[in-house]
C-alpha cells in the first residue's frame, strides 16, 4: 500500500487535468439531514476522471515506448482520456471501439486526434482486437483500470479531497466499474484518513466487486446491465481487487430508477447533467443514508465521476427518475366495466394525483388499468395505496419494480388477443447497429410467428425489445437453442405479470 501511496503522490496528472472543486449539495443535504459534498470530476476537460489515469500512464512511458504508439479499447470516457493525453504528449493513439458505439462518442475521440477502429458488437470483442493490434504493431496497451499507473492517476482525486476539506469526512462514496477509481482513492484515504469509511457503489445489475468479495476472488458475471455504461464491467480488475478487499468497508448497489433519480438530484443542486455512472455514487449515498439513521449530521463526500451523457437518453432518465425517488408508483388495477367506475376509483385514491392511466376495453364485466400514482411520502405510501385499494375490493398488482412493465407494457396497453396460442415472451437487448433486427428475424420468424413486438431506443448502445412468439410446447427446446445462438442478451418473460394482465390471452 505504501508503494501505491508513493505512486499517487508522484503521479503526473496536472500537466493536463484540473483540480476539480469539492462543492456543497445544499438541497440534497437538507433532504438527507447530512452535509453532502460533490467532487466534480465531470468538470475535467473530457468531462470525466478517466483523463487522470490515462495521462499518468502515458507520461510514465519511456521515449522508446511512446514512439511505438498506444492502443486502448473503450466505448467512452477512457477513450477520450487516452486520446487527449496522447495528443498532449505527441503519441500516436489508436482506440478500438465496439461498432455499437454512438457516433457522438466516436467523433469526440477522432476530434482529439486519435484513430478510431470500430470492431465487434461488444466491449470484450473490441478489447481482444485491441490486444491483437498491440501484438502485431508493438504499441503499448493502456488499460482502463487494471494498471498501477492508471490507478495512481485516479488516486490523485483523494489528495485533492483531503486538501479541500481538512475537517472530518465520515464516509466517501465511490462508483465502481472495473475498480481503478475506487482502488486509487481508497488506497490513499486508508492511510491518510483511516477513520473515513469507504463505500463502494455498483449498479445492481453489474455488481462485480460485490460478487468478487463474496467469492474471495474476481469472478465473471454472466451478464451485466447496459444502462450504466461507464460501469458495465463483468469482472473486477485484478490489481484493483487486491486493494479493494483490504480498503472497502461496504458495497452498496443502486437500481436504474435510483440512478435516474440521482441524476435529477445532481441537476437540482448544480444545474449539470451527470451520466449514469457519474450519478451512481449519489444513488448509493441515498440508499446508504436511508439504512443508517446514525448518518444524520455527518459529512459525506460523493464522487461525481462524469458527464458524457447522450442527449437522447434524457427521455428515459426523466421517465424513471420519479420512480427512483419513490415519487411515483405503478399499479395494475382491475375495476368494474361500467359507467362511473373510473370516478369511483379516483375517489378511492383521495387527493393523490394520478400521473398515468392506460386502458382499453377488453371485457364486458371488468377492465384492467395501468395506473401511475404520485407519492408524497415514499415507499411507505406505495404500500398504503396498495392496501387501500385492496380493502376497497380492487384486485391490485404493484408493478413499480417490474422492468417489463416500465420499459414496454406501459407503452403497449391496448387489450388482449384471445386468438394467440402457445405464446412465448422474451425480453432482448439488440445491438444498435444495422442488421441486428434482420439477423433476429432470419433466425426466428421463418419458423415461428411473431405475435407481439415492442422496441424503444433509450440512447444506449443496445435497444430494448419485448417480443412474443407462437412456439408449440414440443418446440420450446429448439426455440431456446436458436435464441441462445443469436448471442443477444435475453430473458424469458412468458410468466411476467404485467404482460399477462394487459397483453396476454
Amino acid at each position: 500500500m505504501n508503494e501505491l501511496l508513493r505512486e499517487i503522490l508522484t503521479a503526473r496528472v496536472y500537466d493536463i487535468a484540473i483540480e476539480t472543486p469539492l462543492m456543497a449539495a445544499p438541497r440534497l443535504s437538507r433532504r438527507l439531514g447530512c452535509k453532502v459534498l460533490l467532487k466534480r470530476e465531470d468538470l475535467q476537460p473530457v468531462f470525466s476522471f478517466k483523463l487522470r489515469g490515462a495521462y499518468n500512464k502515458l507520461a510514465s512511458l519511456s521515449d522508446a515506448e511512446r514512439a511505438r504508439g498506444v492502443v486502448a479499447a473503450s466505448a467512452g470516457n477512457h477513450a477520450q482520456g487516452v486520446a487527449l493525453a496522447a495528443r498532449e504528449l505527441g503519441v500516436v493513439a489508436t482506440i478500438v471501439m465496439p461498432t455499437t458505439t454512438p457516433s457522438i462518442k466516436a467523433d469526440a475521440v477522432r476530434a482529439l486526434g486519435a484513430e478510431v477502429v470500430l470492431y465487434g458488437d461488444t466491449f470484450d470483442r473490441a478489447k481482444a482486437h485491441a490486444e491483437g493490434l498491440a501484438t502485431t504493431s508493438g504499441a503499448v496497451i493502456v488499460p482502463p483500470y487494471d494498471d498501477v499507473k492508471v490507478i495512481a492517476g485516479q488516486g490523485t482525486i483523494a489528495m485533492e479531497i483531503v486538501r479541500q476539506h481538512p475537517g472530518k469526512i465520515d464516509a466517501i462514496f465511490i462508483p465502481v466499474g472495473g475498480g481503478g477509481l475506487c482502488a486509487g482513492v481508497s488506497a490513499y484515504l486508508s492511510v491518510v484518513r483511516p477513520e473515513t469509511k469507504i463505500i463502494a457503489v455498483e449498479p445492481a445489475d453489474a455488481a462485480c466487486l460485490a460478487a468478487a468479495l463474496e467469492a474471495g476472488q474476481p469472478v465473471t458475471l454472466p451478464t451485466v446491465g447496459i444502462f450504466v455504461d461507464g460501469c458495465a464491467v463483468a469482472r473486477i480488475g485484478e490489481h484493483p481487487f487486491r486493494i479493494l478487499r483490504e480498503t472497502v468497508d461496504e458495497v452498496v448497489t443502486a437500481t436504474t430508477d435510483e440512478i435516474c433519480a440521482a441524476i435529477k438530484d445532481i441537476f437540482d443542486d448544480t444545474r449539470s447533467i451527470a451520466e449514469p455512472a457519474g450519478a451512481l455514487a449519489v444513488a448509493g449515498l441515498k440508499r446508504w443514508v436511508e439504512a443508517h439513521p446514525e448518518a444524520h449530521g455527518q459529512t459525506l463526500v460523493v464522487i461525481d465521476s462524469g458527464a458524457n451523457m447522450n442527449f437522447d437518453r434524457l427521455r428515459h432518465v426523466s421517465e424513471r427518475a420519479e420512480l427512483g425517488e419513490s415519487r411515483e408508483a405503478i399499479f395494475a388495477v382491475t375495476i368494474p366495466e361500467r359507467a362511473g367506475a373510473f370516478r369511483v376509483f379516483c375517489e378511492t385514491l383521495g387527493k393523490r394525483n394520478i400521473t398515468e392511466f392506460n386502458y382499453r376495453y377488453a371485457d364486458a364485466d371488468r377492465a384492467r388499468v395501468f395506473v401511475g400514482v404520485e407519492l408524497r411520502h415514499g415507499r411507505g405510501e406505495r404500500l398504503e395505496i396498495k392496501a387501500l385499494l385492496g380493502a376497497a375490493g380492487y384486485e391490485v398488482v404493484d408493478l413499480t419494480d417490474d422492468e417489463v412493465a416500465k420499459l414496454h407494457v406501459r407503452h403497449m396497453v391496448g387489450g388482449k388477443s384471445p386468438s394467440v396460442t402457445d405464446e412465448v415472451v422474451c425480453r432482448f437487448e439488440f445491438p444498435e447497429r444495422p442488421g441486428a433486427l434482420m439477423q433476429f428475424l432470419l433466425k426466428i420468424s421463418g419458423r415461428w410467428n411473431i405475435s407481439t413486438f415492442h422496441y424503444r431506443n433509450h440512447g444506449a448502445a443496445f435497444g430494448r425489445v419485448l417480443c412474443g412468439m407462437q412456439v408449440p410446447q414440443e418446440e420450446r427446446e429448439d426455440f431456446r437453442a436458436v435464441v441462445d445462438e443469436l448471442g443477444y442478451a435475453n430473458s424469458d418473460e412468458t410468466d411476467n405479470p404485467a404482460f399477462a394482465l394487459f397483453l396476454g390471452r
